[in-house]
């Protein structure tokens, strides 16, 4: 069985206020915690041991999962004083694999949803001999990313960070973010300073002969960074657009918990999740958003691709679209927040307090 590290100490700082009080691999993604659906995937393709690399927060994963038997996984948590980077927390947790020096060990991040074929990507990797096989994925833009062109055999010949004009835009494939490595590579990594393997691990690496594999693998892939593509990737979940073996309910228009509570006539649709404890009032519509346990919307109001956190209350004819409310925060009644907007937690709108149009 092949053994992995899920990297899962980012702050989120994109995805506050989500992250004030949750690390963002525990914001609930269809009804669970994201990192959820990782290890369930993980544990799927025959993944039996898994090292979470923790900061942020750390001390809220292992009350939440435990020693990973639930999951039929063997989960252990290394939690790192000061961040360390990518390439400083795969060796910061070293000492915890179990791998002999040429065996496959799996890298994920703990922000991307993605159908990667797993065993395809270590078949990849055990079949070319490689030091390290990279997840890529093809993107129509890849200006936001780092760029990654191999030769003709899917060898990696250079990464590039982040172009900025068309002639540098050499491919359109990018590293999204799964990787496995020989285990000795990990080993080489510097220990006890901030490392980055996309900026300095597999530049050094290939500068020193090393053999870095790329696989394409264009099924889904989403980085949840963003509160709008994090409320996407909830709904795509629940949609079966996006595959996990842990969504907790059919897949369809909408994801209700056992314990919230929906109006008769509430409408509920684009892969919507309603959490523990909530309440959606008479007459609401719910659009392709996230309502997280606690949460409440009031009779009337109409809630489109946002994300309303823990405990917070959305009042009578309140419209949201592509909004994020945080924990425990109030919008009063005939308010109208729009694109991009963020209510930070425990925070108090008055009724009609804010508006995109006029009150007619």
């Amino acid at each position: 069985m092949t053994e992995a590290i899920l990297l899962v100490g980012g702050k989120g700082t994109r995805l506050r206020p989500l992250t004030v009080h949750t690390p963002k691999p525990m914001v609930p993604a269809a009804g669970v915690p994201f990192l959820t659906h990782q290890l369930a995937r993980a544990r799927a393709a025959g993944v039996d041991h898994i090292v979470l690399a923790t900061s942020y927060l750390a001390e809220v994963f292992e009350p939440h999962f435990g020693d990973g038997s639930a999951l039929g996984l063997h989960l252990e948590y290394v939690t790192e004083k000061e961040p360390l980077g990518t390439g400083g927390a795969l060796r910061n947790v070293a000492e915890r694999l179990r791998s002999g020096p040429d065996e496959p060990v799996l890298v994920f991040n703990g922000d991307i949803l993605t159908g990667l074929d797993i065993r395809a990507l270590v078949d990849t990797h055990e079949s070319t001999g490689a030091d390290v096989s990279l997840h890529l994925t093809k993107v129509t833009d890849p200006r936001a990313y780092g760029l990654v062109p191999t030769d003709d055999t899917g060898r990696v010949l250079a990464f590039l960070e982040k172009p900025q004009t068309p002639e540098e835009i050499v491919t359109d494939q990018i590293n999204a973010g799964a990787y496995v490595f020989r285990r000795s590579v990990i080993d080489t990594i510097p220990a006890g300073r901030p490392v980055s393997v996309e900026r300095e691990t597999f530049p050094g690496l290939l500068a020193a002969g090393a053999h870095l594999q790329g696989m394409v693998d264009s099924t889904y892939w989403l980085d949840l960074g963003t509160p709008a593509a994090f409320v996407r990737g909830s709904a795509d979940l629940v949609m079966g657009r996006a595959p996990s073996p842990a969504v907790p309910g059919r897949r369809g228009d909408r994801l209700i918990l056992p314990t919230a509570r929906v109006a008769p006539d509430a409408k509920l649709t684009g892969g919507t999740v309603v959490g523990e404890g909530a309440f959606v009032a008479e007459g609401a519509r719910v659009c392709g958003s996230t309502i997280l346990p606690g949460a409440v919307i009031e009779p009337g109001a109409v809630v489109t691709d946002s994300l309303i956190g823990s405990r917070a209350r959305v009042g009578e004819r309140s419209v949201l679209t592509g909004a994020v409310v945080g924990d425990g925060a109030v919008v009063g009644a005939d308010n109208e927040l729009r694109d991009g907007v963020r209510v930070w937690c425990d925070a108090r709108i008055p009724a009609g307090a804010v508006r995109f149009s006029s009150d007619q």
